[in-house]
């Protein structure tokens, strides 16, 4: 990660859906999510296009219920594990809506929101998990106050709201590949 909060690894594709943090926050939670555009559909620019506020909303009938919708996530890991950067790190990313984690509120105030292409009924693919399992411990060396317990499903912190990334979703895998920490290279 550089001074930016930028992941080299990540084609950057800046959102105007992100504003600062407030002051003295930095972010100790990180928060798994799922989409895909239209719903269970994957590829394509629609991704991109509703976080950067260009979705044409007359190129899928589904597309309208997303008119003015303004989010946005710090990361979105396609299919074959292509990694996007939206929002750079140390900003709030509009990714996890009203939501609260162990009582306190307002995810996004605190949280970084990783997007996995992908649906609550559809297995996500080895890529995808190789890819986050990578993006986490490079994360977690950045903030370190990211534990283990520290990361959640999208489901955990709006219930009743939010079902992703939903039962497909391998955490024991998932986790169990994180490495506790990332050495950057030396140069």
């Amino acid at each position: 990660m550089d001074a930016d909060g930028r992941l080299a690894i990540a084609r950057w594709r800046p959102s105007p859906n992100a504003d600062e943090r407030p002051r003295g926050v930095e972010p100790d939670l990180l928060v798994i999510h799922s989409i895909s555009l239209p719903p269970g559909e994957f590829g394509g620019p629609w991704i991109e296009q509703l976080f950067c506020n260009q979705l044409d909303l007359d190129a899928h009938p589904y597309f309208a219920t997303l008119a003015g919708l303004r989010v946005s996530a710090h990361l979105v890991i396609r299919r074959d594990g292509e990694l996007l950067q939206f929002v750079a790190l140390h900003r709030r990313a509009w990714h996890a809506g009203r939501s609260s984690f162990r009582g306190r509120p307002e995810c996004n105030d605190y949280a970084i929101g990783i997007e996995l292409e992908g649906t609550d009924q559809t297995p996500f693919s080895d890529a995808q998990y190789r890819q986050l399992a990578r993006v986490t411990g490079l994360i977690r060396t950045g903030y370190p106050a990211i534990t283990a317990d520290r990361i959640t499903g999208h489901q955990n912190i709006a219930p009743g709201r939010k079902t992703d990334p939903g039962p497909t979703f391998d955490w024991e895998r998932y986790l169990a590949a994180v490495p506790a920490r990332v050495t950057p290279p030396t140069d």
